[in-house]
């Protein structure tokens, strides 16, 4: 029967060898390959940028960092912002027509048309003539 006591830590190889597992001491790790990797990873991400933030780690990391953050966020902004400008568009051209943007999306719907906006802005500005019978269509559903 093994007794094992809490002995202090130069004992610890005469207990390891009644264990049968040799030494204590674990296996050294080196961790200069995967950090290499990672490094190299945001450094190549970093390409493009300017004075340090493409040379040294930490300034790139920070704006590879920040740059996945707006991207991010940007990607969300960038559908606002069209559908923002697809209403400045049809409203332009509706309101040439006398009917504004308000107005003009009512009596489509009361028509019963179902064109999104993406669709009624590039109307608008290719092709008046289609537009303006939209906007007759909706002038009579109202």
């Amino acid at each position: 029967m093994l007794v094992v006591s809490l002995a202090p830590a130069a004992d610890a190889a005469k207990y390891a060898a009644d264990l049968g597992v040799g030494t204590l001491a674990m296996a050294r790790v080196k961790r200069g390959v995967p950090a290499h990797r990672r490094h190299k990873a945001i450094l190549d991400r970093a390409k493009g940028f300017r004075l340090s933030k493409k040379l040294l780690f930490r300034p790139a990391n920070e704006a590879v960092l920040h740059a996945l953050a707006y991207a991010f966020r940007d990607r969300r902004r960038r559908k606002r912002e069209m559908r923002q400008l697809w209403i400045a568009r049809i409203n332009a051209a509706s309101r040439q027509s006398g009917l504004p943007y308000n107005k003009l999306m009512h009596g489509l719907r009361q028509a019963g048309v179902e064109i999104d906006r993406k669709v009624l802005a590039d109307l608008a500005v290719r092709d008046s003539g289609s537009f303006a019978r939209l906007v007759e269509v909706a002038k009579k559903a109202l």
